[in-house]
């Protein structure tokens, strides 16, 4: 199979992209810049030098591949609603090219708004108010026949080398002098081995894409202060409660609950993660040095 990826040099991208060539297929990924064109070709890759937001590049590469694997989104928060459009016409320009094919496209999404309360199952909606429109861009294509389904990934994507949500608590809390939490940080965080998601993204598309959404979660939930403390204890900080304003711009995902289950998604692809959980990935994969 050919498969055309975006975002392949980013943490999760690269690692389907390795997962891909490791299992026999082909693939082109999309690269920003020269340094990370030729990081992706050392892996083996074809590689198409452009950006989301060249529409005729997007849509030559994917009306000659198999499959689409979409994880590009640009996560500066400064300017999160140009990111979010610019993602959306992304994800159209795609499943356009796709569409009166049944060749499968992956769109990535993620687990905040999902549900509340409660661990998020892959038959809940995401809310239409939602400024990141990847899953609803997605179901619209599928309304038009494409082959469309989305990966809702779990807020930690943890591993060796990770720079997402965790690495930004550690580096909030050296800065601060004490690893925090919210209220009583109750609050769940699912949590997913990076190279468990990646296979899941292969799973997924070797078998067709056939459910509407998957979510790269193996761990349901863990509460948000239990992952404070193992913070807390990595760098030998305190651990407390705090208000909204320790956290600055990011306070919104601090609170938020971001459990789910993937039970349909485990049924459907027979996808069972092998890697080490968020707490023990904390102890052994350098999160702290430096």
């Amino acid at each position: 199979m050919h498969v055309f990826v975006t975002g392949a040099t980013g943490w999760v991208g690269s690692a389907v992209v390795e997962e891909l060539l490791r299992c026999g297929h082909r693939v082109t990924g999309l690269a920003r810049s020269d340094d990370k064109a030729a990081a992706l070709a050392a892996t083996g890759a074809g590689v198409l030098r452009a950006t989301l937001d060249d529409h005729a590049a997007l849509r030559s590469a994917a009306s000659t591949a198999d499959a689409v694997v979409h994880t590009a989104f640009d996560h500066d928060f400064s300017r999160f609603a140009a990111n979010a459009e610019q993602d959306r016409r992304a994800i159209e320009t795609l499943g356009g090219a796709l569409q009166g094919t049944q060749r499968p496209l992956l769109v990535t999404s993620g687990l905040a708004r999902i549900a509340q309360g409660r661990a998020a199952s892959e038959s809940d909606l995401p809310q239409a108010s939602a400024p990141r429109q990847s899953e609803t861009a997605a179901r619209a294509l599928a309304e038009r026949g494409v082959r469309a389904a989305t990966v809702r990934l779990a807020p930690s994507v943890h591993g060796r080398g990770d720079y997402g949500f965790v690495p930004l608590l550690i580096r909030l809390a050296r800065e601060k002098g004490v690893s925090a939490y919210l209220g009583e940080g109750a609050n769940r965080w699912g949590g997913v081995h990076r190279r468990d998601a990646a296979r899941l993204y292969r799973l997924a598309l070797e078998q067709g894409a056939s459910e509407p959404v998957y979510h790269a979660v193996a761990e349901e939930g863990l509460p948000f202060k239990t992952i404070a403390e193992a913070i807390g204890r990595g760098l030998g900080l305190p651990v407390e409660s705090r208000e909204r304003e320790h956290f600055g711009w990011f306070a919104d995902f601090a609170a938020a609950d971001m459990a789910a289950c993937s039970a349909r998604t485990r049924a459907s692809l027979g996808w069972q993660p092998g890697g080490p959980g968020l707490l023990a990935d904390l102890d052994r994969s350098g999160y702290f040095a430096g």
